[in-house]
């Protein structure tokens, strides 16, 4: 089985945290499934800039990113973020590999739009790299900054950045790990499964914003990418990834199968 897990970089923080998810992680792959990770790291960014005196700006959701910016993500996301959760998992047991989108173009991208500096809109995955280390044993671990063929360096999106390398690698199911129970209806209620159109209307009439929005939005551009299965879980839940692939309903499940449900 091919797999490909995003933590969000809240999940990350606390070692003790990153700790107990690389051990599940690292005892899926032991039992023979193939698995890519990429994770985020808004938290600590925006607390390395503010350490800085560096205000944090956003538009839609998205992190204004300045040059100085820019040097911040390459320090924080695909520095200490990356490696600090390389050495989790290698701790337990697993041969990871950190690794950014630069690295071999692994994941291309272009400037999405000028104001907001050097933010990047995912146009390709090249999954060779992913092949290579995953069907010999070892684990990937991508940070979520790109580049394109000029050289140019993009903060992107790591919903997105999950999205294009799940597509590309394969993967049968895409678990994203958050600081949520899952997608939350009217009530505030999980939705234990959800139809793409279903999501559409959570999305439209104004349940689901920010970003879950963001997230079900990757989802359903997920399963368009011929992904058969997107989960979005709580990542604190006890044994939250033994429990997902046992096949237990935890947090929220969409399925090709049920795309066009309504």
């Amino acid at each position: 089985m091919k797999l490909l897990v995003k933590l969000g970089g809240t999940l990350l923080d606390a070692a003790d945290s990153r700790d107990r998810l690389a051990a599940q992680i690292a005892t899926a792959r032991a039992s023979g499934a193939e698995i890519v990770v990429v994770h985020g790291g808004g938290r600590q960014m925006t607390r390395y800039l503010a350490e800085r005196g560096i205000e944090s700006r956003f538009v839609n959701g998205l992190r204004v990113t300045t040059p100085e910016t820019l040097d911040a993500v390459l320090k924080v996301f695909a520095g200490s973020v990356n490696h600090e959760l390389v050495a989790s998992l290698n701790r337990a047991g697993a041969m990871a590999v950190g690794l950014s989108g630069i690295d071999s173009f692994l994941v291309e991208a272009e400037r999405m739009d000028p104001a907001l500096g050097a933010v990047g809109r995912v146009t390709g995955c090249n999954p060779a790299l992913l092949h290579l280390l995953a069907s010999n044993g070892y684990l990937p671990v991508v940070a979520c900054v790109a580049g394109d063929r000029q050289g140019q360096v993009y903060n992107v999106n790591a919903d997105q950045m999950a999205v294009a390398c799940a597509a590309a690698f394969g993967a049968q199911q895409l678990v994203f790990l958050t600081d949520v129970p899952g997608v939350l209806d009217g009530a505030k209620q999980v939705r234990p499964v959800l139809s793409a159109e279903q999501s559409r209307r959570l999305i439209a009439d104004g349940t689901v914003a920010g970003g879950m929005q963001a997230k079900l939005n990757a989802a359903m551009a997920a399963m368009e990418g011929g992904i058969p299965e997107v989960r979005i879980a709580p990542g604190a839940a006890e044994g939250v990834l033994d429990r997902i692939l046992a096949g237990e309903e935890i947090g929220t499940r969409m399925a090709a199968s049920e795309v066009h449900a309504s």
